[in-house]
């Protein structure tokens, strides 16, 4: 899952904010940070875990998989995440997403530099929100395509998602109430 849904999956404050750096800080470094926060990184994991064994995840990736193989994956993420939007008002979504950025700089001591440094963005270009848009969409993407070391910048994954928006809201709808039951069940 992609920033919206591991922020909309989040429990508590503590557990927003460990969830949502995760991957800025090595496994060892867990423990440094406050219980609530070590939940949210536990959080955060299990998502990924669930996220990545599912049977409709795995069917998302194939429409992907063609153009960017083993990060396949990414773009499912970044996809759900526009599907996550649109199951929220417009109104409920805007709350969300300053909720959030409001939440993460409360707890700004516990933020990892380069956190910290994208979140700025984040904030300014509001990224939680414009999930909602394809231009978000397209931008997260290629934000992707610019991280990702051994893809060409310009293969079509927007594309892709727009031509076949319907397989993968289907694939998430059959998804995403499975991940929220197995949140449920979680012990942190």
């Amino acid at each position: 899952m992609n920033y919206l849904a591991h922020s909309y999956l989040s429990f508590t404050d503590g557990q927003l904010v460990g969830n949502m750096i995760a991957d800025f800080i090595k496994n060892n470094e867990r423990e440094n940070f406050p219980l609530e926060i070590q939940e949210g990184i536990k959080l955060h994991r299990a998502i990924d875990s669930f996220t990545d064994t599912h049977p409709a995840v795995s069917q998302a990736k194939k429409i992907f998989s063609p153009l960017v193989r083993l990060y396949a994956g990414a773009f499912v993420d970044v996809a759900f995440d526009y599907f996550v939007a649109h199951s929220m008002s417009d109104e409920a979504l805007f709350e969300h997403s300053q909720k959030v950025y409001k939440t993460l700089w409360e707890y700004e001591k516990w933020l990892p530099e380069n956190f910290k440094m994208m979140l700025k963005k984040m904030e300014e270009d509001n990224w939680l929100y414009n999930y909602c848009e394809d231009w978000g969409i397209k931008f997260s993407m290629k934000n992707v395509l610019n991280k990702a070391k051994y893809l060409e910048k310009d293969i079509p994954v927007f594309e892709a998602f727009l031509s076949h928006k319907k397989e993968i809201g289907k694939e998430f709808d059959i998804f995403f109430p499975d991940i929220k039951l197995y949140l449920e069940t979680l012990d942190l």
